[in-house]
């Protein structure tokens, strides 16, 4: 089985409190990256940064990055719009509580194929850790699908992954 994920592609990442342009200028290769993946059969995840605004602030990485972002429930923590209309295929939603997700619980995967932002924390975090839990699959990450808080940031995050084995495309 193959499983497309795109990690944390939501509001507050792309145009909201974390704004990030980079995050904007890869929108149509992710909806791109999406529909071509759609069209393998791939299954399709999404990860949602998912935070709680009564705890945050004094959270780790409330305490490390104190802007409230992600917060559940409100626009900023939804999922790009403009993704998910460009397209109607069956998908999961995992709303996962910090960097990376650790319950991950893939079907036989052969592939995993990985986009979203940030490269440099989220995407790298869930990479390493599917690697970990299927080291036998192939884990792909988009490069171009990716953005990081900088572009060096992005392609370090992306060296680190390779020596991780994860192939970066």
């Amino acid at each position: 089985m193959d499983y497309t994920i795109v990690i944390d592609y939501q509001k507050d990442f792309i145009d909201g409190v974390l704004y990030n342009a980079s995050s904007i200028s890869i929108r149509p290769n992710i909806i791109k990256r999406i529909k071509e993946d759609i069209k393998k059969g791939n299954k399709l995840i999404f990860t949602r940064d998912t935070h709680d605004d009564s705890t945050f602030m004094d959270s780790n990485e409330g305490k490390h990055l104190p802007i409230k972002h992600c917060i559940k429930n409100t626009e900023g923590w939804e999922l790009d719009k403009e993704m998910m209309e460009s397209f109607n295929y069956p998908h999961q939603i995992i709303d996962k509580p910090t960097f990376g997700y650790k319950d991950w619980n893939l079907e036989e995967p052969e592939n995993i194929y990985m986009m979203g932002v940030c490269t440099d924390i989220c995407v790298i975090s869930n990479a390493i850790i599917l690697k970990a839990l299927y080291p036998n699959t192939n884990v792909y990450v988009y490069s171009d699908s990716c953005a990081g808080l900088t572009q060096e940031k992005h392609n370090a995050a992306l060296e680190t992954m390779k020596s991780c084995q994860v192939e970066v495309i």
